[in-house]
């Protein structure tokens, strides 16, 4: 029996088994996510946004993308998270139950991709633990590691976001959001695929 048929009759919230079932077929959807969190640790620290934005065949998909500023400061007022973030954003808001919920639905099996992504899942599956639901699934694919590849540089040498897009001369605006990162993000991934002759 498959994991995944094994894991859906657990006592999962409805939208995750959904989730669940979604991988019995392989994606060609690639989903660039971009988080921006209250910190660097991923066991203490909170979501403040998420953005993604699809792609698929090669072409950032402008009409799918998914934004959210959580509503974190309901439950978590020692992380010092300023009001004025909250207010100022003109991104959708929400608690994080719902914001989880609803990314989760948004990804579906789609294949991950983000810079230092793995910080960006591990962030998000302990937001899903509070859920009582198991952890991402989707495969996930880092365009730092891949540029590192690409150049056969050492694995210790780090490239920044803007690093990245200064290599490849791709303008990032003064005002970042998650989901004006996650756009240069696909940027940066489709060059990156191309160059490493990725299908």
């Amino acid at each position: 029996m498959l994991d995944w048929l094994k894991n859906i009759n657990k006592d999962y919230p409805d939208f995750w088994k959904e989730y669940l079932s979604k991988f019995e077929k392989k994606s060609n959807r690639f989903v660039v996510l971009s988080t921006e969190t209250t910190g660097l640790d991923a066991n203490k620290d909170v979501i403040l946004s998420i953005g993604a934005i699809g792609i698929e065949n090669n072409t950032i998909l402008i009409g799918d993308t998914f934004e959210v500023v959580l509503l974190q400061y309901v439950y978590n007022h020692d992380h010092g998270i300023s009001n004025e973030f909250i207010i100022e954003s003109k991104q959708p808001k929400s608690l994080e139950p719902q914001a989880i919920q609803a990314f989760v639905e948004y990804l579906g099996n789609a294949v991950i991709i983000g810079h230092r992504v793995d910080f960006d899942v591990e962030i998000i599956n302990n937001a899903l633990e509070k859920l009582k639901c198991g952890r991402i699934r989707n495969e996930a694919l880092d365009i730092e590691v891949m540029y590192r590849k690409w150049k056969e540089v050492s694995d210790d040498k780090e490239f920044s976001l803007d690093e990245l897009s200064m290599l490849f001369k791709i303008e990032t605006s003064d005002r970042v959001s998650a989901s004006e990162d996650a756009y240069t993000i696909a940027l940066l991934f489709l060059k990156l695929k191309s160059r490493l002759g990725i299908n």
